[in-house]
Parts: C-alpha cells; structure tokens; sequence
C-alpha cells in the first residue's frame, strides 16, 4: 500500500492507523511469499521425481506441460510479491534462436518525446537496440522488430531512450497476439501445448512446449485479477445459477486420474449482463460452493445436488430446475414406457408455453403473466401427480419421477413468484458444454493449480463469447492494455464492459 504523499500534516491516529496497516499488509505478503517459496519447492522436487513413465504418453505429456506452467506461475507470483527496486535483474535465459528471417516483419519505432537534453543542447543519434517479437493473427505469424534509438548529447554526456513498451512476458518472444492464440487453442479448442508445439514447428518456429507452457502459467497469473473482478462482478446479482460437471485430474505419483470438479456459475438468463464464472475444485464436496459464494444470499437456481443444501440452510433461496424434472418423465415416454409420463409432459409443455410469451417481457409483467396461466396449471399438475403417485408402485421408473417432482415442488414453483427467474436452469448447463467437449479432447487438469488457471481463463473466453466478442480479439486486446491499466481501471476490460480499442 503506497503511503501519502503529505505524510507529515498528518494526525497521530492517522499515523498509527498508517502503520497498522502497512504492518498488515507486511505480515500477509511475507506469509504469501513463504508460501509460495515452500509450493514451488514442492514442485519443483515433484517435476523433477515422478517417474513419467507410469503415465500414458498423453498424460505424461500433460503432466509435463502443467508442471512447467505450475513453476513459470509460482515464479511470476512471487515476483510481483518483491519491492521493486526499479530495474530487473538478468534471469540467465539460454539466447534463444533467432527468428525466421523469411517471417514479414513490421518496424515499430519508439523514439523520445524530445531529443533537446536539458542542459538545451541538441541531442544526436547514436545508434539503436532491436528487439524483435512474434506476433500473430488468425492464419498468419509476423514479426515485430521494436527499434529504440539512443540519443546522446555530446556537451554533458546524457544518454536518452525511449522506454520499452509495457508487455506481459517483457523478455520473451510473444506479443499479446501470439499468447492469445496459445491461450485460446488451448482452452478454448482443447488443443494441449505438445500438439501446438508440432503446429508451431511445421510453420518453421522452434517453440518447446515447456515455453508454451511457461507463457500460460505466467499469462495466467496476469489475467487473475481481472477474473477475480468478474466473479465480484457475478456475486453483486441476486439471482445466479449454479451447476458442476466432473473433469479427470492426473494424480502422477499413482499413474492415473481422479474424478474433481468444475463449478459453474451466472448471472441469471434473464439478467442484462452476460457473465459466467468457473470454479474448480478437487471434489464435488459443498464446501466449495459454500467457499465461493461466501456472503451471498439471494436465489439460487440449481439442480437437487445435496452439496446446495447448507447454502439453503443459510439464507440461500432455491430454485429448482423444470427441465430437470421433464427429463425423467421424458425418458420413460420415449421407452413407450408410460402413459402417465406423456400426459405429465403434456402439462410441462405448457408451462414452456406461457414461458414462449413471457420471454420478452419485463419483471413484472412476466411475473403477472405467471401468475395468471403459469399458477392454474402447476396447482392441476399437483393435484394430478399426488393422484397418480398412489397407482403406481413403488420403486418402479414413472414411481421414482412423481417423487422427485413432489419432493422438489416448492424450488421448482418458485420461479412462478419471482419474475427475474427463469423456469429451469438450461442457460448454466449450455454455458458448462463446452467443458464437456473439452473432456472428449484430453482436458485434463494436471493439477489443482492447473484446473483453478484453466477455469479462470475459460471463464474470460466464456464470458466473452455471451457478449458476442471474438475470444482471440478480446484476449489480444487486454493481455496488450493489462501491463499499462490501473488497477482501479480493470473492470473495464471485463468482457461485458470491454470495448475495443478503435484507431481514430
């Protein structure tokens, strides 16, 4: 925390609060630093121990790339927790090859502002450094030669340069361009870092995964904050939805996976911004809602999971989901199992109904047209169900559908009262599909660091498609404005505020 500039007209209570806090604040970036010092150790004992071979090839090949990304985050982490000094020190890389001399390349000049030295003479050009950075746009890889020239002046011996532009990975290769590719293959296409290092090879550039790598464990760490302000963002609306699916995370030391989970939760459909966030968790325990929603108290729509229920017990309202309740009685009618499952569909087909005409309207209207078609209906289906429940038999399939729909009655007639809630909880499921195509292609979390990184971004690149941007754009853009935005600027890149930068 910087300290004001007018220490000294400052109170003695003012003083000591002063010092207070910075004694705080002190004490949590000391504990963080050990912390992660101790987590990076581990990793790096535990990258350098397991036996890869106990993995399947793909695996162990993720695992590979998780672990380089684990560290180069870690690393980042830690970095920003020191004081800065106002110079960095050299890391020690390895030079890297040059890149390929047949690539286009664009000259981007930075010169200063003037070349007048203070002492009044004219300053001349010396000479210049070059730095070159690969960029990349849909199709197409591009070099960026960034040329500062050095101005002396020759009466006092001052030397002057542009300073280096602001860029996530300042010594590295990649422009935002080319990180947003990486990002978006990854995590949006499923493409893992091995098969990208094969498509980078094949167009002449000798990117190792464990570079890929390091560039997401670091680009990540850069985009948390902004995450962070998104989930913030998300848990500032009353009405949300929740929902989780499985996702396999590698456990190496036993040379397989076990199941952990990714949460999901939006602003309501109904609601005017378009947000979803992404949580992943080693279980399916409800403590790890209970952990993310943290004070939040409003609706809640959600599936009949008992991991919601101490949410429920705590002030939470819940809100069923009809779709839900549908399904098992559609499952039974499409065996041509049941004619009371049909006639039960028949009566779900018209609540969607009076749903079709309450779409467009506003709260209370939707809520008054409920309430007047919607109501009748439900009170007739309960009566009807009750009645049908004692001709069935027990344990039987049409048996168990009755129940869960009379068990579930008050969540899933909520949303009749309540016209900022939608009838099911279909919005939060499509936004979970493409997690469940990402299963399909070797999603995998190598480890729980992976997983909470990989739901972050995936949260970005989520968000940004509801709100109809180009997930390559958006990423490029702010991983390009996040170096330079002030902190208290950054929900401005969030994808429902975001705005591109347009050239005048």
């Amino acid at each position: 925390m910087p300290l004001p500039a007018d220490l000294d007209q400052l109170d003695a209570d003012t003083l000591r609060r002063l010092l207070i806090e910075q004694e705080r604040e002190l004490v949590w970036r000391q504990t963080k630093i050990e912390r992660l010092t101790h987590e990076l150790a581990l990793h790096k004992r535990h990258r350098f121990g397991v036996k890869a071979e106990r993995l399947p090839t793909e695996q162990a090949q993720l695992f590979e790339e998780t672990a380089e990304a684990d560290l180069a985050a870690m690393s980042e982490e830690l970095e920003q927790l020191q004081p800065s000094t106002g110079t960095s020190a050299p890391k020690g890389q390895a030079r890297r090859k040059p890149l390929p001399p047949e690539l286009p390349r664009t000259e981007i000049r930075h010169e200063p502002d003037s070349t007048t030295c203070a002492c009044g003479c004219q300053m001349r050009r010396i000479g210049e450094d070059v730095a070159e950075k690969l960029d990349y746009t849909p199709g197409r890889f591009t070099v960026e030669r960034h040329i500062r020239g050095k101005w002396a002046c020759a009466a006092c011996e001052t030397l002057v340069q542009a300073p280096v532009p602001a860029h996530i990975i300042d010594k590295g290769i990649p422009t935002a361009g080319l990180l947003a590719q990486v990002l978006v293959a990854k995590y949006q296409d499923h493409l893992p870092l091995y098969r990208q290092e094969g498509i980078f090879g094949r167009a002449g550039l000798a990117i190792p995964q464990s570079t890929l790598a390091q560039w997401v464990g670091q680009s990540g760490v850069h985009l948390q904050p902004l995450v962070d302000a998104l989930k913030a963002d998300v848990l500032a609306h009353p009405v949300l939805h929740a929902d989780e699916t499985p996702v396999a995370m590698l456990d190496p030391g036993a040379g397989k996976t076990h199941r952990a989970y990714l949460w999901s939760y939006s602003v309501g459909a109904f609601d005017l911004i378009k947000a979803v966030v992404y949580d992943f968790a080693d279980s399916r325990a409800g403590r790890h809602a209970q952990a993310f929603l943290g004070e939040w108290r409003g609706t809640l729509i959600c599936d009949d999971y008992a991991g919601y229920k101490a949410l429920i017990a705590q002030g939470v309202t819940e809100a069923g989901c009809l779709a839900h309740a549908r399904r098992k009685f559609f499952d039974l009618a499409a065996q041509g199992q049941s004619q009371i499952a049909r006639e039960a569909l028949e009566a779900i087909g018209q609540l969607y109904g009076v749903e079709r005409e309450a779409a467009e309207l506003d709260i209370d209207a939707r809520q008054r047209l409920r309430e007047a078609k919607a109501r009748p209906i439900l009170e007739h289906l309960h009566a009807w169900l009750l009645q049908r429940r004692t001709q069935v038999p027990n344990g039987s399939g049409i048996a168990r559908a009755i129940d869960y729909s009379l068990k579930r009655w008050a969540a899933l007639t909520h949303y009749v009262g309540d016209g900022r809630v939608p009838i099911d909880n279909n919005w939060i499921e499509n936004q979970i599909r493409p997690i469940a195509l990402g299963r399909k292609n070797w999603l995998f979390a190598g480890s729980l660091r992976a997983g909470q990184r990989a739901a972050a971004i995936m949260s970005l690149i989520q968000s940004a498609r509801l709100n109809g941007h180009e997930p390559f754009a958006y990423l490029k853009d702010v991983l390009e404005r996040l170096p330079s935005q002030p902190y208290s600027r950054i929900r401005e890149l969030l994808p429902h505020r975001w705005e591109p930068v347009t050239c005048a």
